[in-house]
């Protein structure tokens, strides 16, 4: 069953106007289309307003100036950015999963000098390294490795699979998807004359910040000498690459199947869409905003949108030469012409 929280308690979580009664049962968030009597939805866009004025819902997180769009009957939950307010009450429906590792705690291997604080959860086939200190009220999913001297912080959740290799640092509040590896080896080779690869041990380490979310099945190496650091409040998608020494400020948001080569550095509240590649050794400034697919060969020194499938430009000047390409055939066929007019123009002329 769906747990049941009285809308009262919703809005003091958020604030607001709605005029909901404070003990009605709320079960839930959905779609406008898809929810029904006793759950909660939200209207962030104008594409969105057809939607709206069929929902069924209890009530709608919405803006001042979108509430007619809603149908009679339908309560009004009006607050400054519905999409916020959103997020923050997703919280109270997350999966905890506590039941299931609570029952598989004895299946795990603890070194004898590792260090758990109170109300640690460990899930079957969790393994925590020598020295390796793990926080209070951490979780460890199902088959989660902690390496030797590894810090992690309070409040993290680290689900199935994940491997956080040694001596690397966790902040507090950071959640990890199944199967993510932390620490491994960054690509570092030496080339002898004979053409042959000599590996160079990476002795550095990984530092993630506080309040950092990072998805499944994504790579972040450690550092040759210094760490790999990722800051505060940054979210990372499923499926990235993070080279090694790579450094990610605070509160960026990167897209999956990104990856980002050695030693670059990303500024403050970057954002990378989708697919795209940051060659190694960038600098990349405060505020940048990168397109799905993009490839970054240079460093970027100023805030604003960048993309392009070649190397990037300023994103109006991508949009200008995405459109030149489509017109290419016929100004191609154009040129021709008017080449073979001219040919035929000379040959006139030296007959004369």
């Amino acid at each position: 069953m769906p747990k049941s929280i009285a809308f009262g308690q919703l809005q003091q979580l958020i604030g607001g106007n709605c005029s909901l009664e404070q003990d009605y049962p709320i079960t839930g968030l959905a779609t406008l289309i898809a929810a029904g009597a006793s759950q909660l939805s939200f209207l962030t866009s104008a594409k969105y307003r057809q939607d709206a004025a069929k929902t069924r819902a209890a009530a709608v997180l919405v803006r001042a100036n979108d509430v007619d769009f809603l149908p009679l009957g339908t309560n009004p939950w009006i607050v400054d950015d519905p999409y916020l307010a959103y997020a923050q009450l997703s919280a109270q429906w997350r999966f905890s999963g506590d039941d299931v590792l609570d029952d598989e705690t004895q299946q795990v291997a603890i070194a004898k000098n590792a260090r758990l604080g109170e109300g640690v959860i460990l899930g079957a086939g969790a393994s925590i390294g020598s020295g390796a200190m793990i926080g209070d009220n951490v979780r460890l999913g199902p088959g989660v490795h902690v390496g030797p001297g590894s810090v992690i912080g309070s409040y993290c959740e680290l689900r199935a699979g994940v491997v956080i290799e040694h001596q690397c640092t966790i902040g507090a509040h950071v959640l990890i998807h199944a199967n993510t590896v932390i620490g491994s080896d960054g690509f570092g080779f030496a080339r002898t004359r004979q053409g042959q690869w000599v590996k160079i041990h990476q002795l550095g380490s990984v530092q993630i910040a506080s309040d950092v979310e990072i998805g499944a099945h994504c790579s972040v190496d450690r550092g040759a000498l210094d760490p790999t650091n990722i800051g505060r409040g940054s979210k990372l998608d499923n499926q990235i690459q993070i080279g090694h020494n790579v450094h990610i400020g605070e509160d960026c948001a990167i897209a999956g199947c990104v990856g980002i080569a050695g030693s670059t550095r990303l500024g403050h509240r970057v954002m990378v869409g989708g697919g795209a590649g940051i060659l190694g050794h960038l600098n990349i400034a405060n505020d940048v905003v990168i397109a799905a697919m993009s490839l970054v060969t240079q460093s970027i020194f100023q805030a604003g949108v960048y993309g392009g499938v070649f190397p990037q430009m300023p994103q109006k000047q991508a949009d200008r030469s995405a459109a030149v390409l489509k017109q290419l055939p016929s100004l191609r066929a154009r040129v021709m012409r008017l080449e073979a007019g001219n040919g035929q123009h000379r040959g006139s002329a030296s007959s004369e």
